[in-house]
C-alpha cells in the first residue's frame, strides 16, 4: 500500500470541546455538502438523532487513516477503535470520490487557508 497525502477540499470545522464533540452533527436537517467535521479526540461515533448518512474516517495521531465507514446511516454506531485519535465526518460518498484509502495521510484546510 503506497502512502499518500489526501487534501480534503471541504470547509472543515473542528469539534474539540466536550459539548462540540457531544453535539457533532446531531439534529442537523440538511446533509453535508462541501463541509465536514473533525472531532478531536474521538475513537468512535454514533448516528443518534441524525437525519442523513455520512462518511466517517478514523485517524491516528499522525492523521493517517486507520478505519473508514461508507455512508453510515442514522441510528448506527461504530465500534471504538483503540488506535484512533480523531474522526473526520464527511458528506456521504466523499471517501469514494476522494479515493481515500487506509494508510493515507489526511490534510484539512481551515478557514485561514492553513493545512493541518
Amino acid at each position: 500500500m503506497k502512502e499518500r497525502n489526501i487534501l480534503i477540499p471541504y470547509q472543515i470545522k473542528k469539534a474539540d470541546s466536550f459539548f462540540k464533540r457531544l453535539k457533532g452533527l446531531m439534529f442537523r436537517k440538511e446533509p453535508l455538502k462541501d463541509e465536514g467535521l473533525w472531532i478531536i479526540p474521538c475513537n468512535a461515533v454514533h448516528m443518534f438523532f441524525m437525519k442523513f448518512p455520512i462518511d466517517v474516517v478514523l485517524l491516528n495521531e499522525q492523521h493517517k487513516v486507520i478505519e473508514m465507514h461508507h455512508s453510515l446511516k442514522p441510528w448506527k454506531m461504530t465500534k471504538p477503535q483503540k488506535a484512533a485519535y480523531s474522526t473526520l465526518e464527511l458528506p456521504a460518498g466523499a471517501i469514494e470520490m476522494l479515493d481515500i484509502q487506509i494508510g493515507n495521510r489526511i490534510l484539512c484546510q481551515n478557514q485561514q487557508g492553513k493545512v493541518g
